[in-house]
């Protein structure tokens, strides 16, 4: 069935909304979330940037790692949304959503965008966080707005690489496990907690290949170095990245039902 464009961002935007208000109906997801990114700017942080042995140029270690451990966290917010997705099959709220006129695209697309909304709110706790244990970062507010939509297409990347996920293993079981496993190789071939310049040149390689890093790369420039030159390719990567997966994972979607 074919809608018009307009209906189409209406669907889509409310299903963004309904995914939103059950964030704020359960507040405590977001406080269990920030747990781990609490840890390494306190431990991991801190005592690294007592160790200097990480290479990080003229800004400390907790501002060089803070853009990767928010990365990190909407990535661990994202990736798991297959889950709720084949939760929802389970429970019959799947073909109620499916009976209607929204196409499967705009299904996806509205969990991907609202995973990068609940990634808004992560990094919302993240920046606070670091202000408080004196991060010296960017409040430049165009920064912080281009931060967020970063946050928002990482999100969407990374929830609709969980959808194409489900729709492959189809069971909350698999989808938790293999969410599990890739996303610390990510994280870790990344430039998220040291410099690409120390790394082999295997690693590299993957580093290059991974959005993870181009996110990273581009919030880096925003919140610590200033440096924008690198800033319009971070963003094509990023985005091209979130829009072709957001495609593959509406293209399988229907795979989940089966």
């Amino acid at each position: 069935m074919q809608i018009s464009a307009g209906r189409y961002i209406s669907r889509t935007a409310t299903l963004v909304e309904f995914e939103v208000r059950k964030l704020l109906h359960d507040q405590t997801q977001v406080w269990i979330r920030v747990i781990q990114p609490a840890l390494w700017l306190l431990i991991f942080g801190q005592a690294f940037t007592r160790l200097k042995a990480i290479p990080t140029g003229n800004y400390t270690y907790l501002q060089f790692m803070t853009p990767g451990v928010l990365a990190q966290s909407v990535m661990f917010v994202a990736i798991f949304y297959g889950i709720t997705v084949v939760w929802e099959r389970d429970l019959g709220l799947l073909n109620k959503l499916l009976s209607t006129p929204t196409p499967r695209s705009a299904i996806v697309m509205g969990k991907a965008f609202a995973a990068g909304a609940r990634g808004i709110v992560q990094a919302v706790a993240i920046f606070i966080l670091a202000l408080i244990i004196r991060v010296d970062i960017s409040l430049n507010p165009w920064h912080l707005l281009l931060v967020l939509i970063i946050v928002v297409f990482l999100g969407a990347f990374f929830a609709s690489l969980s959808i194409f996920i489900a729709s492959l293993v189809r069971t909350r079981e698999r989808v938790m496990g293999i969410g599990q496993a890739i996303t610390m190789p990510l994280f870790f071939a990344s430039n998220a907690i040291y410099p690409t310049s120390i790394l082999p040149s295997w690693l590299k390689a993957i580093v290059v290949v991974n959005p993870l890093s181009y996110a990273i790369d581009a919030m880096r420039s925003l919140l610590v170095t200033n440096d924008l030159s690198k800033l319009p390719l971070d963003f094509l990567v990023i985005m091209t990245a979130a829009v072709l997966m957001i495609a593959l994972a509406s293209w399988s979607f229907k795979r989940i039902l089966s």
